[in-house]
C-alpha cells in the first residue's frame, strides 16, 4: 500500500497566509458591501518599470524569429544575467564567479528546496518570529520533530524581542543549520556589520552553515547596513544567500531570484555548490529567456533609476503606516529599511484577535504576528506594498476602532 510523507500530517493548519486568505473570502462573503483595504501578504502594486517592460517585448520578438528563437535555457541562468548580478556585487565589494550563481524562479522555492541537499538529522535555528516557510519546509523533510503546544520540539528558536531589539542571541545549543534573514521579514528590522560578523564567526567555529535571505536589501535606506552578508570577512566559507526580483523589481507575478553558494563553501570535504547545481540540474529546468531578459534590464542604469523610483514609492507608504499609527497610540518597528512595520498590539490582544478586529471593524488586512512564530503573539504585520490613497485611508481606519 501507498505511504505518504507523515511529516505533513504533522504540519499545524493551514500556511499562514492560506488561512488568512480564508478568513478574509468568509468576511467578503458575508459582506459584499465592504471594500476591504490589503495590507496582509506582501505583494506589490506597481506595474513593472519601462526598461523591464521594453527587454521583455523585445525577447519575445526575438521567440517570434527562427534565428533568434531559444529553447532550453542554462540549468543556472544565461550569462547575460549571472553577469548582470556578478557586476551589482562586484559594486559592494563582492567578487563571484558565474557558477557561484543560480538563478531560480523565486527566492521562497529556493528557500524551501535547499533542504534537498542537507541531511534530516541537521539541527535547525531560526529567528523567532520568522518567515514560515523556513519553518514549514524543514517541517516536511522531518527535521522538526512533533508541534506541541504552539512549537516544534526538535528546532531551535532564537526569540527576537523588543526586550533584545530584535536582535536574536547566539544560541547555546549548536545548530547545523541558520536562517537569517535581513531587513528581517517580518519585522522589519536590520543587521550590521557587527552583528552579522558575530553570526559567522559562530558559524565558521562549530561547522554550521547560513542560510541568509536577503530579498529586501533594495529597500535599505542607512548607509552603513550590509547588503550582502559577503560583506563580511569568511562570510563565504559558512554562508549561501538567497535573492530576489519579486519586491525589487515588481517580479512577485513574473517570478526570478537567484541564490549565491561560494565554492568555499564545503562541509565534510563535500561542496555544497556543486550539490546544489546537481539538485536544480535534476529538478528545475531554468527561468524563462524572456523573463530573464526583464531581469537583466533591472541592473541597467535606466532600469536602476526606475526601480528605485517604485521602492521610494513604497517607502512613502512605509513611513505614513509607522508614523500615523505611532500617533494613533500603537508601538511600531520598522519600516526604515524594509517595506514592512511591526506593530505591537494594543492592551494585551491577542494577534489573530486583534487581525480579526482590524478586518471587522476596519476593514483592513494585516498579517497576525503569531503565524509567524510564538515570539510574535502580540503583534501584527503591515505591509508598504498598497497604493498611496488605499494607505493612507487604512492609516485612519485602523486608528478610528484603536
Amino acid at each position: 500500500m501507498l505511504k505518504i510523507n507523515d511529516n505533513f500530517q504533522k504540519l499545524p493548519g493551514s500556511y499562514l497566509f492560506t488561512e488568512i486568505a480564508r478568513r478574509v473570502a468568509k468576511y467578503s462573503a458575508e459582506n459584499p458591501d465592504k471594500k476591504l483595504i490589503k495590507l496582509g501578504i506582501g505583494d506589490v502594486t506597481r506595474p513593472l518599470v519601462p526598461a523591464v517592460i521594453e527587454a521583455m517585448h523585445k525577447a519575445v520578438d526575438e521567440m517570434g524569429r527562427e534565428e533568434t528563437f531559444r529553447g532550453y535555457g542554462p540549468d543556472n541562468g544565461y550569462d547575460f544575467l549571472l553577469d548582470a548580478i556578478r557586476d551589482d556585487y562586484k559594486e559592494r565589494g563582492v567578487c563571484l564567479e558565474r557558477d557561484e550563481i543560480f538563478v531560480s524562479d523565486g527566492a521562497k522555492s529556493d528557500c524551501g528546496n535547499i533542504g534537498d541537499i542537507f541531511a534530516k538529522e541537521n539541527l535547525v535555528a531560526v529567528c523567532d518570529p520568522v518567515y514560515p516557510v523556513y519553518v514549514d519546509s524543514n517541517a516536511m523533510a522531518g527535521r522538526l520533530g512533533d508541534y506541541v503546544d504552539g512549537k516544534w520540539n526538535n528546532i531551535v528558536y532564537m526569540p527576537c524581542t523588543m526586550e533584545n531589539g530584535f536582535e536574536p542571541a547566539l544560541p547555546d545549543r549548536v545548530p547545523d543549520m541558520i536562517y537569517l534573514c535581513y531587513p528581517n521579514n517580518p519585522t522589519g528590522m536590520v543587521a550590521t556589520k557587527e552583528t552579522l560578523k558575530k553570526w559567522v564567526d559562530y558559524a565558521n567555529e562549530h561547522g554550521s552553515v547560513i542560510l541568509y535571505d536577503s530579498a529586501y536589501e533594495a529597500f535599505i535606506t542607512e548607509p552603513d547596513i550590509p547588503h550582502s552578508i559577503f560583506e563580511i570577512e569568511g562570510a563565504k566559507n559558512c554562508a549561501l544567500e538567497f535573492r530576489s526580483f519579486s519586491k525589487t523589481a515588481g517580479f512577485t507575478g513574473t517570478r526570478c531570484a537567484y541564490t549565491v553558494i561560494p565554492k568555499e563553501l564545503e562541509r565534510g570535504g563535500v561542496s555544497v555548490n556543486k550539490l546544489w547545481a546537481r539538485r536544480q540540474g535534476t529538478k528545475f529546468n531554468g527561468v524563462s529567456y524572456i523573463v530573464q531578459r526583464g531581469a537583466e534590464a533591472v541592473f541597467t542604469a535606466e532600469g536602476r533609476k526606475q526601480t528605485q523610483e517604485t521602492i521610494a514609492f513604497y517607502h512613502k507608504n512605509a513611513e505614513v503606516i509607522r508614523e500615523g499609527l505611532k500617533s494613533a497610540g500603537l508601538t511600531v518597528f520598522g519600516g526604515v529599511n524594509a517595506p514592512y512595520i511591526w506593530a505591537k498590539t494594543p492592551n494585551g490582544i491577542g494577534s489573530w484577535e486583534f487581525f480579526d478586529k482590524l478586518l471587522r471593524e476596519a476593514n483592513v488586512v494585516t498579517t497576525p504576528g503569531e503565524g509567524f512564530g510564538p515570539s510574535g503573539e502580540g503583534y501584527i504585520r503591515l505591509t508598504a506594498f498598497g497604493g498611496a490613497e488605499a494607505t493612507c485611508e487604512a492609516v485612519k481606519r485602523v486608528a478610528s476602532v484603536l
